[in-house]
């Protein structure tokens, strides 16, 4: 068997096929894409490559321009080489692992793999895509000792951003080739894995897809409205705001269709009546090309830029949304918890609460009936569910949080068939799913009917855990600080989007002060279930904006001069100081981490200073630590005569609001440094953190020695003028977008000095918080800032 994946082939280049290409180059392998000769070529078109390789090549094509990009980088698509099945199937001789991902067709993917069986090389890993098909059928004409490598690796779409992969061993899958998926699917992929049984549809989309139905049909049955169903079944029960129906939307009736009607045929009779028999109206949608986003039109369609409306089941007609909302959802919106919020609207009354306990109670108990059939234990549906479709919480953990004993006894009285295995369960007084045990957390298990430990991983270090554990030693409304043990403490931001207010840095402060007297290093992270998440949005502009109106403006200088303070004592701390960003770093939460002396960063990570958006400018050291971090590539004996290319950019970044896609190319914009690591795998950032910080310490960690700037003074601003004269003659930029940018120079530059000055940093810092406070002054920035707040969007005044 092999021991490292380093090549890889994709066979089949469709949606799938592609983004699954493009996240394994993505991560740094070499990969052959795959897929047939398109048949009814010419006679000449056939002896060209090009057209022969024309499906694959096509499929890279519209994957490496998707609007959302799905390659992390420009230069993970050279990995990947396009090529047919006719011509160019011996390349998988020298791949590691071979993924089917043709059509849902098992004579087709039979068919595949002999062709692969033919050109194997006797150690590769082989696996399928399918969402479905049984993995023994799909196997069983091939050769034993290819069987033992053959497995099932489920990813779900979209392919980067997804967590879940189920993975599904076949009937002779030798137990190390599983293990090795596992371990390098969740390190080098970044993938949540779910041990899946070889059963219809697997876990997530079976117990997902007869959820969608069920509720369907209660809908139906208790005259809920769509956009109703959306606005229960969203946040108020744990789940994404995209809920059921602007989820399916987005999936694709046609997917879900097809997931319902494969399922019905394979399982029980009543199992395929009440959950997976399709409402008349959701078939006349797909007849009628009613598909959700891919059609511009489904259970939801736009007419125009903000508004959408609504189709009417009974009609199948678009109708405009009901503007009534459920008071009792708009309270549960300030509960942080989830399972609170869960347990507090099937407790409020009225109908709302009523419809959101009858899908619950309804699928609960078919989570239940599902174990051991789909999956071993609870833990696997859970995670399916939370990792598949983005729950807060898993089935049998929003159960834990509503109250086991206490839903079991309602169920009971409104006539709903509890399952045995949880009244024996109740009988045994385990009422219970989980439970924690001097921060040990241990699940219930239906075969042992006892409590089991959950597997230990290494990898992953959980704030929650720790918090369960009584290791917060300090807290406020929006952080707290957590010791990780080892000496090494880690400040948790916890405000809506994590925005920085003046708590936190505080918080930041406490975190350096208690590591330098009792510890060896600090981290500052967070950990989330959400997508993208935020390590930091940045500053809250709210504050900003509320003094700026109150003309507290000698205030705003203060809390500005206290930020600018944290994150050079962060840079500067007698320990190491290891920041985690991930998903949304930007602003104020970017200038934390270049603070840092060292950043693990997730992958997926969308990092940036956009407080142009905003009418303003970085004021935490944002624009210092830029232009060193520029500077810092370039070996100390190298006379810079010429900096234009090491602050222009700088200055473009900034004046544009430039964003990274990824960690890779935050990197290639020089947010990250050479010495900042990339993890792919988010849940292990806090556990790398601060493995990275005692290493730091076990190597004689010594704070970074003080340097001075040089910069470009009068010259930088003589530069920018004529790009900006020429942004604004073709409108491409504002008159107060020129205005912020002219300022923006003024800081970069130094000021007022002659090219090629040497300053101190703290000089570039009065600069930096000056024009941040002078901005504020500016009504068409607090225009910005209340836009932005009002819309979430920018406003170019």
């Amino acid at each position: 068997m092999i021991k490292e994946i380093k090549r890889a082939a994709v066979l089949g280049s469709g949606v799938m096929g592609s983004a699954i290409a493009a996240h394994l180059a993505s991560a740094g392998l070499e990969v052959e894409l795959l897929d047939i000769v398109p048949p009814g070529l010419s006679e000449e078109d056939r002896k060209n490559p090009a057209k022969r390789n024309q499906f694959a090549a096509t499929g890279l094509e519209k994957t490496a321009k998707l609007r959302q990009p799905v390659f992390m980088s420009k230069d993970a698509v050279s990995r990947v080489r396009p090529g047919n099945f006719e011509d160019h199937m011996e390349r998988i001789q020298d791949c590691d692992w071979i993924l089917e991902v043709v059509v849902e067709d098992l004579k087709i993917k039979k068919d595949v793999f002999q062709r692969v069986q033919k050109h194997w090389n006797g150690q590769a890993l082989v696996s399928t895509n399918t969402s479905g098909i049984p993995i023994q059928e799909m196997s069983a004409d091939l050769k034993p000792e290819l069987q033992k490598n053959f497995l099932g690796t489920h990813f779900f779409n979209p392919v980067r951003f997804m967590h879940l992969l189920e993975i599904i061993p076949g009937p002779k899958t030798d137990k190390k080739a599983l293990a090795f998926m596992a371990r390098f699917c969740e390190e080098e992929l970044g993938k949540g894995i779910v041990w899946a049984k070889d059963t219809p549809n697997f876990v997530a989309n079976r117990v997902g897809v007869a959820g969608m139905v069920y509720a369907m049909k209660a809908m139906l049955e208790m005259g809920v409205k769509i956009e109703e169903v959306d606005e229960i079944l969203g946040p108020p029960m744990g789940r994404p705001k995209s809920a059921m129906f602007r989820t399916a939307d987005l999936v694709g009736l046609d997917t879900l269709v097809h997931i319902a009607k494969n399922t019905a045929p394979l399982v029980k009779p009543d199992e395929a009546e009440k959950f997976f028999t399709l409402p008349a109206f959701l078939e006349q949608m797909v007849e009628k090309k009613l598909l959700g986003n891919k059609t511009e039109a489904g259970f939801y369609k736009r007419t125009d830029k903000k508004k959408f409306q609504v189709i009417d089941p009974q009609t199948l007609d678009y109708r405009d949304q009901s503007g009534e909302k459920f008071e009792v959802l708009g309270l549960l919106a300030f509960e942080p918890d989830p399972g609170k919020r869960i347990q507090g609207l099937l407790q409020a009354g009225g109908r709302a609460s009523e419809f959101a306990w009858k899908v619950f109670a309804g699928t609960s108990i078919y989570a239940a009936e599902r174990i051991p059939e789909i999956a071993d234990n609870v833990v696997e549906v859970d995670n399916a569910m939370r990792w598949g479709f983005n729950f807060d919480l898993g089935p049998f953990a929003a159960w834990d949080a509503v109250g086991l004993k206490e839903s079991v006894a309602r169920m009971k009285a409104e006539g709903f068939k509890v399952p045995k295995k949880i009244e024996d369960m109740l009988k045994a007084k385990k009422q219970s799913f989980y439970k924690t045990v001097q921060g040990k957390v241990s699940y219930y298990d239906f075969k042992k009917k006892t409590y089991v430990p959950l597997p230990a991983n290494p990898n992953l270090l959980l704030l929650k855990s720790l918090k369960d554990q009584n290791k917060v030693v300090a807290k406020c409304p929006a952080a707290s600080l957590i010791d990780l043990g080892d000496g090494v403490f880690c400040v948790e931001f916890h405000s809506t989007m994590n925005a920085l207010d003046e708590d936190m840095m505080k918080m930041m402060n406490t975190g350096i002060e208690r590591a330098e007297a009792e510890g060896v290093g600090l981290v500052i992270g967070n950990q989330t279930n959400a997508l993208p998440g935020a390590f930091s949005a940045g500053a809250n502009i709210n504050v900003v904006l509320q003094g700026a109106r109150a003309g507290q403006f000698a205030e705003i200088e203060r809390v500005v001069k206290y930020f600018q303070d944290v994150n050079q004592r962060l840079k500067y701390s007698k320990v190491p100081v290891v920041s985690t960003p991930h998903g949304l770093t930007l602003g104020g939460g970017a200038e934390v981490c270049m603070g840092s002396n060292r950043m693990v960063a997730a992958a997926d990570l969308y990092m940036g200073m956009v407080e142009v958006g905003v009418g303003l400018i970085p004021g935490g050291g944002g624009c210092m630590n830029l232009l060193k971090q520029h500077q810092n590539s370039i070996p100390k004996q190298v006379a810079l005569d010429n900096l234009q290319p090491f602050v222009v950019p700088v200055f473009e970044m900034i004046a544009m609001a430039k964003t990274s896609n990824s960690a890779q190319e935050a990197r290639e914009m020089g947010l990250l440094r050479p010495g900042d690591r990339i993890v792919f795998n988010r849940d292990h950032q806090i556990a790398a953190a601060k493995r990275e910080a005692l290493a730091m310490h076990l190597a004689g960690f010594k704070p970074p020695e003080l340097e001075k700037v040089q910069v470009m003074g009068d010259s930088l601003r003589g530069a920018v003028d004529v790009v900006l004269f020429n942004l604004r003659q073709g409108n491409y930029a504002s008159d107060y977008d020129v205005f912020i940018a002219k300022k923006l120079a003024w800081v970069l530059g130094g000021g007022d000095v002659r090219e090629g000055t040497f300053l101190d940093e703290e000089e570039l810092l009065i600069l930096e918080r000056e024009v941040f406070v002078a901005l504020c002054h500016e009504e068409k920035t607090q225009k910005r800032l209340e836009h932005m707040l009002m819309t979430g969007r920018p406003l170019r005044n």
